[in-house]
Order: C-alpha cells, then sequence, then structure tokens
C-alpha cells in the first residue's frame, strides 16, 4: 500500500478511473512506476488485485492525493481527459472483434476511463507525457453507484484446449453425422427393396388367388359335372319327377325307377313261393306218419265225403318217417332261404330308398341352382367365391363359398327379400337378421359354428359368412338311418348340452330356443365325429332388462314361432300376458331330440302337422313320455329323458344342472352323483303323479 503513494496522482486518478468506471476492453492495463516510463509496456494484470488496492485506501489518502491532484493540475492548465484520448478511440472498436462481448456505458462523467482501458498498449505512454507538461484540474469524487464490472482471464492454452476440445466434438459429429447418413442411406436401400420385394409379392399373391379361382372354378364345374350326370343317371334307376295334369293346375308326382320295379317284382315271385312252400308243407303234415307202425282207426283220417263229381276222395297215403322227415327237412330249408332272401331284399329296398332320398335331394339342388341369381361362380365383397349350392330354405340359399384372402372353405348364407315385400316386413326380417348377427357374433365354442362376416350385396340381399361343415345335419341322418345305438346318441347329447351350457355361463346368457336335428350339423357326417349347433335366428337373451329369475323368466313375445315338436308346454299357453321362458326350453328340445335319436320316431305328435299339433293341443297334453320296448335302452337314459320332459317347467332342470346330470357324466363319476340324481326324480315324481292324477279325472 505504501507503494501507491510514491506514483503520480494522475496515474492514480487513471487507476481509479480504469476499476469504478465501465470497462470496454477485455485485458487490463498494468501501469509502471514513474523510473520506468521511457521502457513501459502493455502487460496484463489481475482485476482482482485492483479492486483489492482501491478498497484498501482509507478517506484520508484519498483526500491527499486529490490535493496533489489539484495541485499537478494548477500547473499544467485546464484540460480535458478526453483530449488525450481523441487518437486512441478509433483503435478501441477493434478490441470488441475478438468475440468477448461490449460491457455497458457508465455514466457521462465516468466516460473517459473507458476509452483509456480500450486503448492499444504503447498509447499510454503518450498520455503520460501529455499529462505532465499539462496537469488537469481535479475530478469530482465518483458516485457510489456506479457498477464494478467483473472480467474473465483465460490464458493461451486454455483458448488452445478449448479450440481443440471444439474441433475434436465437431470432428465427432461430423464422424456421426456421417455414420447416420450411411446406415439412412442403407436402410433407404433396404426399404426400397422391401418395398419391390413386398409388391413383387403382391403381385405373386395376385397371380396366385387368379389362379386358385380358376382351379377352383374349373373343380367347382366339373364335380357339377359330375352330379349332374349321374343324377341323369340314377332318374332311370332311382326315379324322377314328372309333370300331371290335375284338372286346371300342373302336378309333380314322382315314379320310381326300374331298381323299385325289379325289387317289387322279386318280392311278389319270393311271396309267391313262399305261398306254394306253404301247400307243400301242410300237405306234408297230412302224409305225416302216425307214430306206431300200425295206426288204429282212431289214428286213421275219416274218409272225406263225395266231392263235386260224386266220387269220394282217396285216404291219404302215409310215408314212413325217413321219407317224411327227408320232405320236412327240404321245405324248411327252402322257408329259412326264403326268408333270408326277404331280409336281404328288405335290405336292399331301405338302401334304394336312403340313395332315393339323395337323388331327389340332389335334383332339387340342381333345380334350385339352376334357378338362382348366383350361380355363375360369382365373387361377393370382393373375397368370397361362390362354389356350388347347397341348400335353399324359405328365404335363403346357402353356398359353399371359398375366402380368397383367408384361403378356408366357408358357407355364405344369402338372404333374399321380396320384392313384393312391404317396408315394414322388410325391416322386420333385416331386424332379426341382424340381431341374429348381432348374438352369434360374439360366440366362440367348439360345438358352435363360427361366424366369420356380414355384408350388404345390394338392396334386397345380404350374405352372412359362417364356418363351414362338410357334413349333414341330424335330421338328414336320422331319415337315412331312422335311429342309433345308444353310444352314440348319448356323445351327441354331451356335445349339445356343452353348447348349451356355454350359452348360458356367458353374460349376458342366450336361449337358442329354436334347438332341433335340423340345426345339429354334424362335421365329418356320421354320428361319430363332432357337431356344431347353428341357426340362432330365434334366440333369446336373457338380459337383466328382460329376465327375472323371480318371475320365472322372460316373456315370450314370439309366441307360435319355432317347431313345435321341440318346443315345451309353456310356450303354447296362451293368457292375458305372454308366457314366460327360460334355458329350460332348450332342456326339453334336448329331452325330445335324444328320445328321436333312440326310438327313431317324436315322442308326441310324430304324424302330425305343426297346424294339426296346435289345433289338438298336443304338446298341452304331452304330461308324460311312453318308452317302446324295442329298441332296447338303459333305463339310465330313460330316466334322463324323463328328467328333460318334465311337464312343470318349475320341476324340470335348467341348462346348468342338466351338464351335471349323472348320465352325461364319466363312468368314475356316475356312482357318486346317481344317488342324488334318483332322489331328485322320486322327489319331482310325486307333484307329477298328482298332477297327472288330476288331469285323467278331468
Amino acid at each position: 500500500m505504501q507503494e501507491f503513494r510514491h506514483f503520480d496522482p494522475q496515474k492514480l486518478e487513471l487507476l481509479e478511473a480504469r476499476i469504478k468506471g465501465n470497462r470496454s476492453s477485455q485485458q487490463p492495463i498494468m501501469i509502471a512506476d514513474d523510473s520506468n516510463h521511457s521502457t513501459s509496456t502493455c502487460s496484463r494484470g489481475s482485476p482482482s488485485d485492483d479492486i483489492e488496492v482501491m478498497q484498501s485506501e482509507t478517506p484520508e489518502k484519498e483526500r491527499k492525493k486529490r490535493k496533489r491532484k489539484g495541485q499537478d493540475s494548477d500547473l499544467s492548465g485546464p484540460k480535458k481527459i478526453s483530449e488525450y484520448f481523441k487518437a486512441a478511440t478509433s483503435l478501441s472498436p477493434g478490441r470488441t472483434s475478438l468475440g468477448i462481448g461490449i460491457l455497458p456505458k457508465s455514466p457521462p462523467s465516468s466516460s473517459y476511463p473507458s476509452q483509456m482501458m480500450s486503448s492499444p498498449c504503447g498509447n499510454s505512454n503518450d498520455y503520460i507525457s501529455h499529462s505532465s507538461q499539462s496537469p488537469k484540474p481535479a475530478r469530482p469524487r465518483f458516485s457510489e453507484s456506479s457498477s464494478i464490472s467483473t472480467q474473465t482471464e483465460m490464458s493461451l492454452q486454455d483458448l488452445e484446449l478449448k479450440e481443440r476440445q471444439h474441433q475434436s466434438h465437431m470432428r465427432v459429429k461430423e464422424e456421426t453425422i456421417e455414420t447416420l447418413n450411411s446406415t439412412t442411406q442403407d436402410l433407404q436401400r433396404r426399404l426400397d427393396s422391401a418395398q419391390k420385394l413386398l409388391e413383387k409379392v403382391k403381385e405373386q399373391s395376385k397371380k396366385s388367388t387368379e389362379k386358385i379361382k380358376q382351379l377352383l372354378i374349373e373343380k367347382a364345374r366339373a364335380e357339377n359335372k359330375e352330379a349332374r350326370t349321374k343324377s341323369m343317371e340314377d332318374r332311370l334307376r332311382l326315379g324322377q319327377f314328372t309333370t300331371q295334369r290335375q284338372g286346371a293346375k300342373f302336378v309333380e308326382t314322382w315314379n320310381d325307377g326300374y331298381a323299385f320295379t325289379d325289387l317289387v317284382k322279386r318280392q311278389e315271385k319270393i311271396a309267391k313261393e313262399r305261398e306254394e312252400l306253404d301247400q307243400q308243407r301242410k300237405s306234408l303234415m297230412k302224409r305225416k306218419p302216425p307214430n306206431s307202425p300200425h295206426p288204429s282207426s282212431k289214428s286213421r283220417p275219416k274218409q272225406n265225403g263225395p266231392n263235386d263229381e260224386g266220387f269220394a276222395k282217396p285216404f291219404p297215403e302215409f310215408m314212413n318217417h325217413a321219407e317224411f322227415y327227408e320232405r320236412d327237412e327240404i321245405l324248411k330249408l327252402r322257408q329259412a332261404a326264403f326268408k333270408k332272401e326277404e331280409a336281404d331284399l328288405q335290405g336292399e329296398l331301405e338302401k334304394l330308398e336312403r340313395e332315393r332320398n339323395l337323388h331327389i335331394r340332389e335334383l332339387k339342388r340342381i333345380h334350385n341352382e339352376d334357378q338362382s341369381t348366383f350361380r355363375d361362380h360369382k365373387v361377393l365383397n370382393d373375397r368370397y367365391l361362390l362354389l356350388r349350392l347347397l341348400g335353399k330354405g324359405g328365404f335363403s340359399e346357402v353356398y359353399k363359398g371359398y375366402d380368397l384372402k383367408e384361403h378356408r372353405d366357408v358357407a355364405c348364407k344369402i338372404h333374399q327379400l321380396s320384392k313384393e315385400w312391404k317396408e315394414d316386413k322388410k325391416a322386420n326380417y333385416i331386424k332379426h337378421a341382424l340381431r341374429e348377427y348381432e348374438i352369434h357374433k360374439s360366440l366362440d365354442h367348439a360345438r358352435v359354428v363360427k361366424l366369420y362376416d356380414v355384408f350388404e350385396i345390394d338392396a334386397n340381399s345380404f350374405c352372412t359368412v359362417l364356418e363351414f361343415c362338410p357334413g349333414n345335419d341330424l335330421d338328414f341322418h336320422l331319415k337315412q338311418h331312422k335311429l342309433m345305438v345308444e353310444r352314440e346318441a348319448r356323445c351327441i347329447i354331451m356335445q349339445v348340452v356343452s353348447a348349451l351350457k356355454y350359452l348360458n355361463e356367458r353374460k349376458p346368457p342366450i336361449i337358442h330356443y329354436d334347438l332341433k336335428p335340423g340345426n345339429i350339423l354334424l362335421c365329418h357326417g356320421s354320428t361319430c365325429g363332432a357337431i356344431k349347433l347353428t341357426d340362432f335366428g330365434l334366440s333369446k337373451v336373457m338380459d337383466d332388462e328382460h329376465f327375472n329369475s323371480q318371475e320365472g323368466g322372460m316373456d315370450l313375445t314370439s309366441q307360435g314361432a319355432g317347431t313345435y315338436w321341440y318346443l315345451p308346454p309353456e310356450c303354447f299357453v296362451v293368457g292375458k300376458e305372454p308366457p314366460k321362458i327360460s334355458s329350460k326350453v332348450d332342456v326339453w328340445s334336448t329331452g325330445i331330440i335324444f328320445y328321436q335319436c333312440l326310438y327313431g320316431k317324436k315322442p308326441f305328435g310324430h304324424n302330425l302337422s305343426q297346424a294339426s299339433i296346435l289345433e289338438q293341443n298336443t304338446i298341452l297334453r304331452a304330461t308324460q313320455v311312453q318308452f317302446s320296448p324295442k329298441p332296447t335302452v338303459s333305463q339310465e337314459a330313460k330316466d334322463f329323458i324323463r328328467r328333460c320332459l318334465m311337464y312343470r317347467k318349475e320341476d324340470r332342470a335348467d341348462v346348468l344342472a342338466l351338464a351335471k346330470d349323472p348320465y352325461l357324466m364319466p363312468s368314475n363319476k356316475k356312482s357318486s352323483a346317481a344317488a342324488a340324481a334318483h332322489a331328485s326324480a322320486a322327489a319331482v315324481s310325486s307333484p307329477h303323479n298328482q298332477l297327472s292324477n288330476s288331469e285323467n279325472s278331468t
């Protein structure tokens, strides 16, 4: 601190202005001692050292400096300090070009130190020489509000390090950009090749689809031609429809072919031969030898009376035992041969009848296919290729189709609305079809036919795409084979109950309501395979809004619909309010189907039409089921049918309870559940007997 007192007051003033004023230069100016004026050079100083020096000065020292400064300034005369920096101001902007930044300007009273600071080295010596010749008047004290700006000092090594780091970062960035560009170009090349490959695959797939379509059409036409050729051949062998006029109308009648004619002739021939055999046997019995070798008069046959010509018939000549035994054995063998031949003819007749049923079905199919508007292998919805007609219902046609996208066989059910229908009838039909679609599309079970798609064809037709099952339905099988063994029938009923259980376990539960053999599809065409339920057009959804378990179920709003042979008695009750139904409707239908499979006929109204069933109240009087002695059926199967066909719905089991029936359980579980089932059957039989007794008394 003592060193600053030997400095010139003007130098101290410049140092103070340099510290307290606003700085515009980057590097501080170091001022040397008086003895070094001639050899002073520009040097770098530390801003912190200057600040410490100035802060260490006391007010007394400040006043002394000002006094010395006033004395020196009187010698040189009045002159402003800005005049000494006129030459230096032109060089100060060059210091800001280094990119360090320009500091804010100080007030006008302290502007001259910044000019001093911005001057390059070498100008300070000129200023010192001028100040010694013309002293400057005393400067007023700086305001304490002037700010002290900080300055960061960086060495050349630091700058070079920063520059090297910056260059290394730039190189890394350039390398990264180059790598990314090369990766992008590689990915772009891969994308282009993948797109070309995709286009090529699409083109190949399109060609393959067209080829598959062409092959399928050719195969369908060949099969159709073969079927028509076979049908024409069978017209003569099995029979055909002929049109005959009856009054003012033309009616189609069926005429059997030569196979049936030949079979009838053979049966007539066998019948005549059997009559002759019976006559020979009667005559042989008359010549049967007596037991004793000399028959008495009692054992002799009485003499016959005179005949028409007036002559008496001779006594029959007795045969010995050997001859009689020989002739009797021949007649017995011939009689057994006739029975065997009759049985063979009966079996052949049943086989011809089954072939005739298939032949009639094929004739109807060909006729309906010729009349159909979709017979020319059309492609529906740019996806489904129609191959051949499977069958025709009231307002729909079912075609076997092929899905060109998923490459699978499908069944296309085409619903056609009549142009003569009124708009309300069309709307009602479409409403029921859409309702069936909404119910069916949510079902996913192995024993339920899957629904794939629904789309509109035109203003009067739409199509539903279903899972294709190659076999026939159970109704056609029963018409062909009449009945089946209990084991096969039980297997079918187990699968039906499994599907019904799925429908009742989902939320909300579903009543099928139209369960019958025609809606049970045999996947492999025989009763030894899997089955699937179809046709949910009359299904009922038991949601919370319509179903009330305390009231007995939901209202039957479609009374009169369905197949009457398979509906329970509660569906035929007529009153002020509609009857209540539940899943027990399907339980009744299951029992009817099981009975028909075992006995080859329906338990109620077998030979009646639906109109006759409705007029005669056949189902309302079906209080008890009767079993035939033949064929032989186990008692467990009969009890199961009785539990399904309980007259009162309160006594009948629901679907979930039916799924736990001991008859449908595996053999190891039957014994444990049999006792409970017999107890429940005994408890249920008492009110049933009371009901039947009361009805019999009335």
